[in-house]
C-alpha cells in the first residue's frame, strides 16, 4: 500500500479521509456498515455550550444533485457531550474530534475550555459560520474582522489542534483564511454550506421552515474545489477540502487542488460505507501512478 498518512498541525492521521460535522453522527452509528477505525479523522456533530433544540420542521429538502439543511445545531451541549458522549466515543481508533459551534465569543471559548480537558479529543473544528447575535445575527465568517476576533479568543484557551471551517458565503475566501491564520489556527477546512432555498409551487411557501438553508452535496462541488485551490495558495497551514465528494475521484480531484485532507458530508446518508472506498481508491489511484505518498499529489495541479 502507498503512504497515506497525513498531518493537519500536529494531529496525526493514517489517511486523509474524514467525515463531516453534521452527516456522521458521533461515530458509532456507523459502526454496523463500516471499521470506522479504518477513518483518518471523524468530526462529530455540532456541539455548542447549552442544549439546542434546532429549527422546526421541515428543515431538510432534496434538491437537484443537493439537499438543503436547516438542522439549526441540535445537541444537547457540551457538558452532555463531555459526561455521556465521551466516554463512550474515547476509544475508538482514529482521531476524534469536535464540531464547535456558538451565538457569541465566550460561547466558543468556554466550549472550548471543556473539550481541551478530554484528553482523546485532539482537535476541534470551529464553525464560524454561525450567526453572531451580539451583531446583529451576521455571521462570524463572513468578514475578516469577526473571523479574527473568533479565533484568537479561543487560541487563547485551547491547546490542541485548531481547524476553522471557512464558510462560502463571502466575497473573498482568501481574506478570510488569511485573517484565520494569523490569528492562530493550525488549519482550515472549507467549504460549510451554500446558503440556498426551495419553493413548494403548489403552495407558495418556502419548503423549509425558516426559509432559507445550508446548501450540500455534488451541486457545489466546483465552488468548494475553486475555493480549496485558492485558499491553498494564500496560506501557509494545511487545508481540508469539502463540498460534494461522492467517490475517491472528487477526493483527488481535492488533494490535487491543495486539500492534505477533504471531508465526505453528503454521500454518507446516501452510502453509509463511502468513507472507506474513497480511502480504499485514493490508494489504488497513488498505486496505478507509481506514486509513493499521498503528500507527493497534494497541490500538485498543473495548471
Amino acid at each position: 500500500m502507498a503512504d497515506l498518512s497525513v498531518n493537519i498541525g500536529e494531529l496525526k492521521m493514517k489517511n486523509p479521509v474524514m467525515t463531516a460535522s453534521g452527516t456522521f453522527g458521533y461515530g458509532e452509528e456507523f459502526s454496523d456498515f463500516i471499521d470506522i477505525a479504518r477513518i483518518g479523522g471523524i468530526i462529530v456533530k455540532g456541539t455548542t455550550l447549552h442544549k439546542r433544540e434546532g429549527n422546526l420542521y421541515p428543515r431538510m429538502a432534496e434538491t437537484p444533485s443537493g439537499m438543503l439543511n436547516a438542522v439549526g445545531l441540535q445537541n444537547k451541549g457540551v457538558e452532555y457531550f463531555a459526561n455521556t458522549i465521551y466516554p463512550r466515543i474515547k476509544d475508538i481508533n482514529t482521531n476524534m474530534i469536535v464540531n464547535v459551534s456558538g451565538s457569541a465569543i465566550e460561547d466558543y471559548v468556554k466550549t472550548a475550555e471543556v473539550i481541551n480537558e478530554l484528553d482523546k479529543i485532539p482537535a476541534i473544528e470551529l464553525n464560524i459560520s454561525c450567526p453572531n447575535v451580539k451583531q446583529g445575527g451576521m455571521a462570524f465568517g463572513v468578514t475578516a474582522k469577526g473571523a479574527a476576533e473568533v479565533v484568537k479568543a479561543v487560541r487563547s484557551a485551547y491547546k490542541k489542534t485548531l481547524i476553522v471551517k471557512l464558510s462560502p458565503n463571502v466575497t473573498d475566501v482568501t481574506e478570510i483564511a488569511r485573517a484565520v491564520e494569523e490569528s492562530g489556527a493550525d488549519s482550515v477546512s472549507l467549504i460549510n454550506t451554500m446558503l440556498g432555498m426551495a419553493i413548494n409551487a403548489d403552495t407558495r411557501r418556502p419548503i423549509l421552515s425558516t426559509v432559507t438553508g445550508g446548501l450540500s452535496g455534488p451541486a457545489v462541488k466546483p465552488v468548494a474545489l475553486r475555493m480549496v485551490w485558492q485558499v491553498y495558495n494564500s496560506i501557509k497551514i494545511p487545508v481540508i477540502g469539502l463540498g460534494g465528494i461522492m467517490n475517491w475521484r472528487d477526493a483527488v480531484e481535492f488533494i490535487l487542488a491543495g486539500a492534505s485532507a477533504i471531508q465526505i458530508g453528503t454521500a454518507n446518508f446516501i452510502d453509509p460505507t463511502v468513507t472507506v472506498k474513497v480511502a480504499d481508491g485514493i490508494n489504488d489511484y497513488l498505486e496505478k501512478y507509481k506514486i509513493n505518498s499521498i503528500s507527493e499529489l497534494i497541490g500538485a495541479l498543473e495548471v
